[in-house]
């Protein structure tokens, strides 16, 4: 999945795709790098970010949506339910809700309404306030029991389980050490029989695993992320770098599946 911004302040490319027709090229450039979903959103989602008005998005996003649906499938990033609906309209065929349906009461019936996969996604408190001081007594148990919770709200609003990812949320409420077990053990939510997306790109965790690393030199701590999400059983990767991760998960790919099978008599 690759990552489209038509934001100011996302906190990793704010502005550098705000422009529409920016932001169509760059999405048509990831693409072709091998997108399997182009993500698009129009606000961000940073620790601390300010909500945007809902007309605002609509105009951030809906040309660039219309000037990228048929190059690959699009993903519409928004918590309105009005924003989806009219992103569907121009050519979304996923709504990928970091508030995992929480956010905005009607967006589950139009999700429901029009068949679309969703992203159900786990997030401690709101962007604004999500990492101050972040807890859990085990974060992984407590992310996979909320997941499972705003499933069994997705599947009783009348969403296809069939359409329906969930995404651990990297990033979103967690401290270092929590994003590093929610990494190690993603099987335990692989093992939901679940679709997982999980999202580890350029996320600030990196930087401090690496002497505050910034956002421009985090590559290789997200293509490790990466691959230890797909290890566990991810079913997507969202990123702002393509190219890179791709190329690293099908040499990944490549290794786990190449034949041979050492002889220990041979020492």
């Amino acid at each position: 999945m690759g990552i489209v911004n038509v934001t100011p302040d996302s906190f990793s490319d704010g502005g550098e795709f705000f422009d529409h027709e920016k932001a169509i090229e760059h999405g048509k450039r990831l693409a072709r790098e091998g997108a399997d979903v182009l993500d698009i959103g129009g606000e961000s989602t940073r620790p601390g970010a300010e909500a945007v008005p809902m007309e605002e998005e609509v105009r951030r996003v809906i040309p660039v949506i219309e000037g990228l649906a048929g190059i690959a499938p699009i993903s519409i990033d928004t918590t309105k339910a009005e924003v989806a609906a009219l992103a569907i309209d121009a050519g979304a065929t996923m709504v990928n809700d970091v508030t995992a349906l929480a956010g905005d009461m009607d967006m589950a019936a139009v999700c429901a309404g029009t068949g679309v996969e969703v992203v159900l996604m786990h997030m401690l408190g709101t962007p604004r306030t999500m990492q101050a001081d972040p807890h859990y007594g085990d974060v992984v148990a407590e992310v996979a029991e909320l997941l499972a919770i705003r499933v069994g709200q997705a599947d009783k609003a009348g969403i296809d389980r069939e359409k329906i990812w969930i995404d651990p949320g990297i990033g979103f409420g967690k401290t270092v050490d929590h994003n590093l077990s929610l990494l190690k053990w993603i099987e335990a939510f692989s093992n939901m029989r679940l679709k997982v997306l999980v999202g580890p790109s350029r996320k600030s965790f990196i930087g401090k695993l690496d002497n505050g690393a910034d956002e421009a030199h985090r590559l290789g701590g997200t293509i490790a992320a990466c691959l230890a999400a797909m290890r566990g059983g991810a079913s997507m990767v969202r990123v702002h770098d393509v190219a890179p991760v791709v190329q690293a998960i099908r040499v990944a790919d490549a290794i786990e599946s190449a034949a041979g099978n050492p002889d220990p008599a041979r020492g």
